[in-house]
């Protein structure tokens, strides 16, 4: 598996036009935007298209980063994931969220892309990094000229992160003041495939503040092992990877300033959750529209499925499901733009987006019947991402206990 790996022929073309329609706001939840946020909307739907439908389902059969992509949502100043860099424009919220969506629209590997690259990666430096650090790597990034992974989760630590076990202690070598790190991490995004690791670890020892502390990690350092996790079914055209860290020494320079306990992790993480939840929308419209397209097509019984009461009643459930998603990240964004967005409103969004776009993806899995399951009808793959979108950056469960929390005054975590 390498970055350059040859560009092989696609699958086959599907038997039914299931192309996206331009437009689904049945009630006009985005009508709203200001026309920089629609232009920033339409040009990632055109680069989605033009550039990743065309050859996205073969990267995806074959298991392969398109690294061609990654170039070029770079040159369309995509890549940073809305985060700002000095000297590029700033985004609204509101035109990111459009943006995920847009982007999971087309896949949801392309758009995990931006949010690992961007969302993650990025934004910890921007947001934690010293202006050394910005300046050296922010510009970079959004380039595309190196690409970044985000270390949190560990084999034995997903949902209580927390409580991560990946260690980091003060020690110099050959006059080098720095850290050494020791640990695992795991499902870690471009983290066997990119140049730099955000690693966050505990820190340890008799100075130690037994903090999480985040730390920029090249990927070529001694002692760090990383493996492409393989056999999955979700995600597939981004590779995450399985990394160990041994006795690993990064100069002192390497330590975000900025991130010095887990509330550092949470603040990046809170960000993103965000667009977590606009690209569920993102899935469920494309399952949705692939079936509305379908029923139009598909004939059964001497007439088009869409002459059943039966599909019609889905139809309708599926668009309501679409449209109460739409109507609750429309509201939540606003009150991001506006800076009072808490992070249980946000863990909210999270819950109920992901919850309903597998609904919706069910349901157009099985309007499809048997054609459900090819790639060229498009609703396999979506249905398969979602598996992964429901549970990275914290499980449905977790969020359930994050709101839960906020109604009750009552913790309920283990």
């Amino acid at each position: 598996m390498t970055r350059n790996a040859p560009v092989m022929p696609g699958v086959t073309a599907p038997d039914y036009d299931v192309s996206q329609p331009l437009d689904l706001d049945y009630v006009g939840a985005f009508a709203d935007v200001t026309p920089e946020e629609r232009a920033h909307q339409l040009a990632v739907r055109e680069f989605v298209q033009e550039d990743v439908l065309p050859v996205i389902d073969g990267y995806w059969e074959r298991a392969e980063v398109p690294f061609d992509l990654v170039k070029k949502l770079a040159e369309r100043d995509f890549l940073r994931d809305g985060v700002d860099v000095p000297g590029r424009p700033s985004v609204s919220f509101m035109a990111e969220g459009l943006a995920s969506m847009e982007m999971s629209r087309g896949d949801g590997s392309v758009a995990t892309i931006c949010g690992v690259q961007g969302g993650l990666a990025l934004r910890s430096i921007v947001m934690h990094g010293s202006p050394e650090q910005i300046e050296q790597y922010a510009e970079p990034m959004a380039r595309g000229e190196i690409l970044g992974a985000f270390a949190l989760t560990e084999p034995t630590h997903g949902s209580d992160s927390v409580s991560l076990e990946t260690t980091a202690r003060r020690e110099t070598r050959d006059g080098v003041e720095g850290y050494v790190l020791d640990g695992e991490k795991k499902w870690i995004g471009f983290g066997s495939c990119g140049d730099i690791t955000v690693v966050w670890a505990r820190l340890v020892g008799d100075d130690g503040d037994n903090q999480v502390h985040g730390f920029i990690v090249p990927q070529d350092a001694p002692g760090y092992t990383a493996t492409t996790i393989e056999g999955k079914v979700s995600l597939r055209a981004i590779w995450q990877a399985h990394i160990v860290l041994d006795d690993v020494f990064v100069p002192a320079s390497a330590a975000l300033p900025g991130a010095t306990s887990f509330k550092a992790t949470a603040a990046v993480l809170f960000a993103t959750r965000l667009a977590v939840a606009w690209s569920a929308v993102g899935h469920a419209v494309a399952c949705y529209e692939a079936a509305a397209a379908y029923s139009t097509q598909r004939i059964q019984f001497g007439r088009p499925l869409a002459k059943n009461q039966m599909v019609q009643e889905r139809l309708t459930r599926m668009l309501s499901l679409v449209t109460q998603m739409q109507l609750l990240v429309a509201q939540i964004t606003r009150l991001a733009d506006a800076g009072t967005l808490t992070g249980e409103q946000a863990s909210l969004a999270k819950y109920t987006t992901t919850r309903q776009a597998r609904e919706v993806a069910s349901i157009a899995r099985d309007m499809l019947g048997g054609n459900g399951i090819l790639l060229g009808n498009r609703v396999a793959r979506h249905f398969a991402d979602l598996e992964a979108l429901h549970t990275y950056e914290g499980t449905e469960s977790m969020q359930a206990l994050i709101v839960g929390r906020d109604i009750t005054g009552v913790s309920a975590f283990a």
